[in-house]
């Protein structure tokens, strides 16, 4: 078996993924790469490390002839609300490094993964169970780069064979990685806030509904559709996925289940919240489910409960 690479291996996603690969194929076939340094204190950063910034094609291409790698899973990108902040960088980054990876990869032969976003779509997309194949118009550069990669990627695809597949991930939620400058990270924020403070300030509205996704599950997709048979995909790459949606107000209920006392206010960022506005109340996951077998294993209630009782053990075990 060729080995895996991961780049953006520090980030969010990246630090619990490196793990979960690293169980299933062996500690030694999984090269973990940031353009950062190792992190010790990170799972992400036991075994193999290499420093890798994904808008240098020859770190890419040197990390994959020296360890034969067969695939990539692509992280690395600047989130929707810091992209806002510095669109050409996320342009560079989200775009420039996307190719990159595809030019390795088709000159190596290699599977590449790479995550899209519900921010893919914008505010003229059906917003109630938005199906798979629909008008894709966002107003973020963090869309327009999706969008654009998705593009990019099924161009590879047919034109080069080149086996890229990906998901339009939601909201992520994880006890591992802390809020990354995403417009959803108020979903994790608010944990670490109700366990530390019993108070939290969210930067959404409390009637927001979005669809979300805890990491576990996340974790499970991701995997599930790199090893799916070729012959059952019919989209192979941006399939919807997702497990829950709920508002802020929603999920406060549902920590106050746990933590009584806790509290939220609102004071809301104009900037995220016109961001959140644009994507879809709710996405429809049925090409996921037919075509790889797609279902997620969390709920609102049994995410809640387990971000608590390993969050809190975490954060109280902290020097």
């Amino acid at each position: 078996m060729r080995r895996i690479l991961v780049t953006g291996a520090l980030g969010q996603i990246g630090t619990e993924l490196v793990p979960a690969l690293r169980r299933r194929y062996g500690a030694d076939r999984v090269v973990a790469s940031d353009y950062r340094t190792m992190a010790a204190d990170l799972p992400a950063t036991e075994g193999i490390f290499e420093q890798v910034d994904c808008t240098r094609i020859e770190q890419i291409q040197e990390a994959v002839r020296r360890y034969d790698v067969g695939a990539i899973y692509h992280l690395a990108a600047l989130l929707s609300a810091l992209a806002e902040e510095k669109p050409q960088v996320a342009w560079d980054l989200n775009m420039g490094g996307l190719y990159r990876v595809l030019e390795v990869a088709r000159q190596y032969r290699c599977q590449v993964f790479l995550p899209s976003s519900i921010g893919a779509f914008g505010p003229t997309t059906p917003p109630d169970n938005t199906p798979q194949d629909t008008i894709q118009r966002p107003t973020t550069i963090y869309g327009v780069t999706k969008v654009a990669g998705e593009l990019l990627s099924d161009y590879y695809a047919r034109r080069f064979g080149l086996d890229a597949r990906g998901l339009r991930l939601p909201g992520i939620i994880s006890h591992t990685a802390p809020p990354g400058g995403g417009t959803t990270d108020y979903a994790v924020d608010i944990f670490y806030q109700a366990i530390r403070y019993r108070h939290y300030t969210c930067f959404l509205g409390p009637d927001t509904g979005l669809d979300m996704m805890y990491m576990p599950d996340t974790i499970d997709a991701i995997i599930r559709l790199m090893e799916a048979d070729p012959a059952r995909l019919i989209h192979r790459n941006a399939f919807n996925v997702t497990a829950m949606n709920f508002t802020p107000e929603r999920l406060a209920e549902e920590i106050r289940k746990h933590i009584p006392e806790f509290a939220i206010d609102y004071e809301v960022d104009p900037g995220r919240q016109a961001i959140a506005d644009s994507w879809p109340r709710s996405i429809d996951d049925s090409a996921a489910r037919a075509e790889w077998d797609w279902s997620p294993s969390y709920d609102l209630e049994s995410m809640t409960r387990d971000m608590l009782e390993k969050l809190g053990r975490r954060l109280r075990a902290a020097p």
